[in-house]
């Protein structure tokens, strides 16, 4: 029996003055899934994103949760089960570890439920319990990074979508991350969209896989089929 699909981009274009970002491009993600998204600079990956949570505004196409067509409002997203993890580790930076979590809770109208989400997701990073009361603005950078995933964690996502998480990060640091995601996934259940330029880091943990070039989607597959075609080296080498 196939698992429920939760999140649609459907058939999306998104225009940035006279550049088309996006161009009719389809990508899902399906209950306890992990989808990696992947391609060159300027390939839209980051935009699919943001047309998801409502960011970057469709010029045309549809965004759907639960296969309902839905209007994506930033703030409003979380509250429907989707969680959105910037690039760049954007953490409040004058804010204790604690405060920063507190306030991914915002969607939560009971003060009891933040409480236990906050505490559910110290399980998955033990190391953040020993800073709660640290400035987000002085942990190490992969700390930060963990503390963004976090922050998303405390609303009890269905959906988390993370972009370019391992972006600027040490290799050893890169590959925490990625098991903290896979954790998530397995033990949370939680279907995650992942933009990663680090394609080996990304399929190693994604079962399936959309490879995008100049805003459209060039090849989806499984993780493992992406990894055996020649798809890679036509995007990102334009090989023949």
């Amino acid at each position: 029996m196939k698992n429920e699909t939760l999140l649609i981009l459907n058939n999306a274009s998104v225009h940035y003055g006279g550049v088309k970002a996006l161009d009719e491009a389809t990508l899902s993600v399906d209950e306890g899934e992990i989808v990696a998204v992947m391609g060159p600079n300027g390939a839209g990956k980051s935009t699919a994103l943001k047309a998801l949570i409502g960011l970057a505004p469709l010029s045309s196409g549809s965004v759907l949760w639960h296969e309902k067509t839905i209007l994506p409002i930033p703030h409003e997203m979380p509250g429907r089960g989707v969680a959105y993890v910037p690039q760049g580790r954007q953490v409040f930076k004058s804010l204790t570890v604690y405060e920063n979590l507190e306030l991914g809770g915002y969607s939560l109208a009971n003060k009891k439920d933040i409480q236990n989400n906050i505490g559910s997701t110290l399980q998955l990073f033990p190391a953040l319990r020993e800073k709660m009361d640290v400035k987000a603005g002085l942990l190490s950078g992969g700390q930060q990074q963990m503390l963004t995933i976090g922050r998303g964690l405390v609303a009890d996502p269905r959906v988390l979508l993370l972009d370019e998480p391992s972006l600027g990060l040490a290799p050893k640091v890169v590959k925490e991350v990625f098991e903290k995601v896979r954790e998530i996934n397995e033990a949370r259940k939680i279907a995650v969209i992942i933009v990663e330029h680090s394609i080996k880091s990304a399929l190693s943990i994604a079962h399936r896989a959309y490879l995008l070039s100049q805003g459209r989607v060039a090849y989806e597959g499984n993780a493992t089929d992406v990894e055996k075609s020649r798809q890679l080296e036509k995007i990102f080498l334009a090989a023949p």
